[in-house]
């Protein structure tokens, strides 16, 4: 194993529920659906801009668009590092595996993440916002591959939706199931496989 990838949102990064209103939690439960609602993903494509999600957002919820807009903002900031795997990636680098980043995400969530200290041991990145074309379509694997010259047979794909490993398998990377509810179980269980 030469390369392993990973996906941001419940593997690298998360809102702490311990430590978010109840409120936020309630609001954006929606992205822990199976099936992710169209309006996000193609906020995640980079279709929809944050002024048009927030309008979309309000009419569902019935609520005013300053309040949705301010709920955004709140959900964005409290992202942070999930130790359990900021602790992995750092010994992974360290170990000499090359590590890249494929995740559906929009330009404000991106934007954000960057700035995080564990973003810069990535070697390389496909952010769905930037490519117009979200997991599991085809063509975001295509474009990471390609990109970096990555042999599928040598890579690892990290995420926490069955859809996106699936596809990933169709291009012979080999996949790795995160359970977003107990990370450190699941880091432990890639330390045994990769150090």
């Amino acid at each position: 194993m030469e390369n392993i990838i990973f996906d941001l949102g419940g593997v690298v990064f998360a809102r702490d529920p311990r430590k978010c209103p109840v409120e936020l939690v309630d609001f954006f439960s929606f992205v822990r659906f199976s099936t992710m609602p169209v309006f996000w993903e193609e906020y995640d494509r980079g279709v929809l801009s944050v002024e048009e999600v927030t309008r979309i957002l309000g009419q569902l919820k019935g609520r005013e668009e300053p309040e949705v807009k301010k709920l955004i903002d709140e959900s964005i900031i409290r992202q942070e590092e999930i130790p359990s795997t900021r602790d992995l990636i750092r010994a992974l680098k360290d170990h000499g595996y090359r590590l890249y980043v494929l995740s559906n995400m929009s330009k404000e969530y991106i934007a954000f993440l960057r700035k995080k200290p564990v973003y810069r041991l990535f070697d390389g990145e496909i952010v769905s916002c930037e490519h117009g074309t979200v997991k599991p379509e085809p063509e975001i694997y295509r474009i990471l591959l390609d990109r970096y010259r990555l042999n599928p047979a040598r890579s690892l794909f990290i995420d926490d939706r069955p859809a996106n490993l699936e596809t990933a398998r169709t291009f012979g990377i080999q996949t790795f199931l995160f359970d977003h509810r107990d990370p450190v179980h699941s880091c432990e269980q890639l330390r045994k496989m990769l150090l």
